[in-house]
This record gives C-alpha cells, sequence and structure tokens, in this order.
C-alpha cells in the first residue's frame, strides 16, 4: 500500500505547483487586461465629443458621446481598472474552479455511483465495486476504491471489527486528504475578492463624492460638469464593486456547497464499506 500512494503523492504536489502558478498568472493577467482595456478601449477618443482634440493635441478626455457608455465607465476615474481586474478574477477563478469540480465529479451522477457502490458493498462484491469506480474515475470514485483495497488487505489479514474499522476509516481520511486539497484551491482568492470588490468599489465611490462636493465647493458658480463627473464615478464604482462582490459569493456558495456534497458521498460510502466489514466478521464468528 505505501508503494501504491507514493505516486499519488507527488502527482499531486505538481497539480497544487501547477494551479499556484495558474493563479499568479491569472491575477497579473487580469490586472492587465482592466486596464489596456479601460485605457484604449474605454478611453478611445471616438467615444467622447472631443475627439479631434484628444487625436491632435492629446487632450484629456471631455464629454462622452450621449448615450456611449464605455465613456462614462471610463470616467469613472482610475479605480475602474483596478475593479475591471477584480470582476475579470471573479469569472476566471469561477470557470476554473466550475472545471476542476465538474472533472472531480467524475463520469455520471455522484449520486447514482454511490447508490450502485453501496449496494455491491452491501451484496460483498467488492470487485465489482472497484469496477465501477474505474469507470467513475472522480473523487469519489479514488477515495472509495482505496478503502475497497484497503477492505480487502484487512480480511486478509483477519482484522477484527474494531481495528478493521479504524485501519479503513483512516485510509479513507488520507486518501481524501489527497484528493480534498485540489477541490478547495483557490477558493479562498474568490473568498477574497468580495470583500476586496466590496472595498475597492467603495473606494470609487468615496473619491467620486469627494470630487463632486469640491465641485459645489468651487467658487459662487458650482463646476456642472465636474460635479456630474463626481457622481458618475462614484456610481460607476459603486455598481462594479457590487457586481464583482455578488459573482464572487455565488460562485463560493455554488462551489462550497458542491465540495460538501462530494464530502458526505465519500462519508457514505465509508461508513457502508466498514458496516459491511463488521457484519462479515459477525457471520464469521456465528459459524
Amino acid at each position: 500500500m505505501a508503494k501504491a500512494s507514493t505516486p499519488k503523492v507527488e502527482k499531486k504536489g505538481g497539480s497544487s505547483k501547477g494551479s499556484g502558478l495558474f493563479a499568479v498568472i491569472a491575477i497579473i493577467s487580469c490586472i492587465i487586461v482592466g486596464i489596456l482595456v479601460w485605457k484604449f478601449i474605454m478611453g478611445a477618443p471616438s467615444n467622447f465629443e472631443n475627439a479631434e482634440e484628444m487625436i491632435n493635441n492629446g487632450a484629456e478626455a471631455g464629454h462622452p458621446i450621449p448615450g456611449n457608455y464605455l465613456a462614462m465607465v471610463y470616467k469613472g476615474g482610475y479605480v475602474v481598472p483596478v475593479l475591471m481586474g477584480l470582476f475579470l478574477m471573479a469569472v476566471v477563478f469561477s470557470i476554473e474552479r466550475l472545471f476542476v469540480l465538474n472533472r472531480a465529479s467524475g463520469n455520471g451522477n455522484v449520486e447514482a455511483f454511490v447508490k450502485k457502490v453501496q449496494a455491491q458493498i452491501a451484496a460483498g462484491n467488492i470487485a465489482e465495486a472497484m469496477a465501477e469506480c474505474d469507470k467513475q474515475q472522480g473523487t469519489v470514485a479514488n477515495v472509495v476504491k482505496a478503502g475497497l483495497l484497503k477492505y480487502e488487505e484487512v480480511k486478509r489479514e483477519g482484522f477484527d471489527s474494531e481495528r478493521a474499522e479504524a485501519a479503513i476509516q483512516q485510509e479513507i481520511e488520507e486518501a481524501t486528504s489527497l484528493e480534498m486539497p485540489m477541490l478547495e484551491k483557490n477558493l479562498v482568492i474568490i473568498s477574497t475578492l468580495v470583500s476586496i470588490g466590496t472595498l475597492c468599489g467603495l473606494l470609487g465611490t468615496v473619491t467620486g463624492m469627494i470630487k463632486a462636493f469640491s465641485a459645489l465647493g468651487a467658487g459662487s458658480t458650482p463646476d456642472s460638469a465636474q460635479l456630474a463627473n463626481g457622481i458618475s464615478e462614484a456610481l460607476i464604482n459603486t455598481a462594479t464593486g457590487i457586481s464583482t462582490s455578488t459573482i464572487a459569493i455565488i460562485a463560493y456558495n455554488s462551489f462550497t456547497s458542491k465540495i460538501d456534497k462530494l464530502t458526505y458521498s465519500i462519508d457514505e460510502a465509508g461508513f457502508t464499506i466498514t458496516q459491511t466489514y463488521r457484519r462479515m466478521r459477525a457471520r464469521a464468528n456465528s459459524i
């Protein structure tokens, strides 16, 4: 058993390093893309009324063309590209976790697989149950197969029920500890985006309101253009921050619920394995 588990540990370690590298690259890429989109797409001269001045003289962006939402978002200020980067992160990591968790679920429905395996284990068809695990090829199947292999081992050794139950449970826990980190990887990033998105949106709101109140206090006649820009900046940043947090919290809750479901399926199958061994020993002792 020790020889069989060594490649699994190395495999998970390599996958963990690859996932960590992906996270770093994804974060940097999302921030860069957010800045480029804000600067060159939303801030394109064609989106503003003084397009010729911006192109010929390098003037600052003036009033957005009426109905041009790209220009309106651009006027949200320097917090916008940061919020856009965070929004992209929430989308990218949600897609990445969705792909990983779908792959971890294996082939077919997990609940149907667990019920089928439970029935085969209860009937003493261990070989058939392991064959089903090979077909499923998911996280639950990997852990259940590890428990079944330990079941066969303790059965050959003739362990009593208490020792066998402890050995099988330990094997299942060790197999689970190898599988679960990959499922929970990057969830901390998604959960962090919930708070960061809200805080950055609030920061943009505050800076926008500062500009708005500065326009109100400038001289005897308030600068209506600056006032409008300040309010627009505040609202745009608020909306972007809320959108980022909303996507992140929905994704986080959805993924944690799916992981809990996989863990529950493992516990169900593990309980069936230990109880089957206990019944088998009880029948052997009664003969």
